[in-house]
């Protein structure tokens, strides 16, 4: 009998790093990933106007309906582990969610100053609804009504700081093992990258692993962004409360490091 894979279902905002996480899960062996799905159907119904429109348009299917089937189903390539990196803003209120229930669903947050700041260097015209977060905490409390309790959140910025024992932490908290092929992998694009790739996805492509945060000054914004942030920032602390951290040294398998020499 053929047993049903770990959907995991990772919720984000554009800008974080959604894209090195889709990277660190299609490197384990047992995983298969799928990129955006809903992002043809997003741009389809609301008729904006994002880099490379036609192609997204052209790649994928534009009914709702059938992305959500193909989410349910067998993994690609029978795989155990079937990792989606989802766009919060491309859930439109009408795009139905009961296939969410066959997953494992998780979010994946970032401070919306960051993002803002971030954002604006790929596309100049920025709205509330263009970074998701206030989608993002609507998802994050109908996944909480309907477990019962909150469901998994995990930070950007932890993930880059301490990648073994956060990634560690997120797949005890996922149900599957944590493996070592997820903290690097082989520079360059995937078959599985959206087509869409050209347009965003630079960095994670010259990318071979997390790289640690840069201590940097908070991001100058422009009163418009800084409003934005503002209005963004309650939602994002609504889930950051619920933020998972690093598993101990001890229980994520890290060798404790000898003095600087």
């Amino acid at each position: 009998m053929r047993v049903a894979p770990t959907r995991i279902a990772m919720w984000s905002g554009p800008r974080n790093i959604s894209t090195a996480m889709m990277r660190s899960f299609e490197n384990r062996p047992d995983c298969a990933v799928v990129d955006e799905p809903f992002y043809a159907a997003y741009l389809a119904q609301t008729g904006l106007v994002h880099p490379m429109l036609h192609e997204v348009l052209a790649s994928q299917p534009t009914d709702w309906r059938g992305v959500a089937d193909s989410l349910i189903g067998a993994a690609p390539g029978g795989a155990a582990v079937f990792y989606q990196k989802h766009m919060t803003h491309h859930m439109l209120a009408d795009f139905g969610l009961d296939w969410s229930a066959a997953c494992v669903n998780a979010f994946l947050i970032r401070d919306p100053a960051q993002v803002l700041a971030s954002y604006v260097q790929k596309r100049a015209d920025v709205t509330l609804e263009d970074i998701g977060v206030v989608r993002q905490r609507e998802l994050f409390e109908r996944e909480t009504d309907r477990l019962g309790r909150a469901p998994v959140v995990v930070e950007g910025a932890d993930v880059l700081a301490d990648p073994r024992g956060t990634l560690s932490s997120l797949c005890a908290a996922l149900g599957i093992p944590f493996r070592d092929e997820m903290l690097a992998w082989p520079a360059g694009r995937r078959d599985s990258d959206g087509v869409w790739a050209p347009a965003w996805y630079s960095a994670v492509e010259a990318s071979t692993g997390f790289s640690a945060p840069e201590q940097r000054a908070a991001p100058v914004l422009d009163d418009h962004l800084r409003r934005l942030a503002d209005e963004a920032r309650p939602h994002y602390e609504a889930l950051a409360k619920h933020k998972i951290g690093a598993l101990p040294e001890h229980l994520s398998g890290r060798k404790r490091e000898g003095p600087a020499r």
